[in-house]
């Protein structure tokens, strides 16, 4: 079977698939606008010229971990 850290790289790859997804649903369909906020939070760097784009996202990677933080953490408390 699974080993603990298989599950933990299992489920991990599973919910990012998943929100993949609903980003690109979101975006095709504009059904649901949910996560147009990311990418434009303090400390993303846009530098948009004629014909060249910079796209740095300190302020989203920063979110994203700690929410990855928070939601690992959780997990090994509870289900552990």
């Amino acid at each position: 079977m699974f080993t603990d850290a298989g599950k933990l790289v299992t489920i991990t790859g599973l919910v990012t698939f998943i929100i993949g997804l609903l980003m690109i649903a979101s975006d095709k369909t504009g059904l649901w606008n949910g996560f147009n906020w990311f990418g434009n939070l303090p400390f993303d760097v846009k530098i948009e010229k004629d014909n060249f784009r910079f796209y740095f996202p300190i302020g989203s990677s920063a979110l994203f971990s700690i929410l990855l933080t928070l939601i690992f953490f959780l997990f090994n408390k509870f289900i552990r």
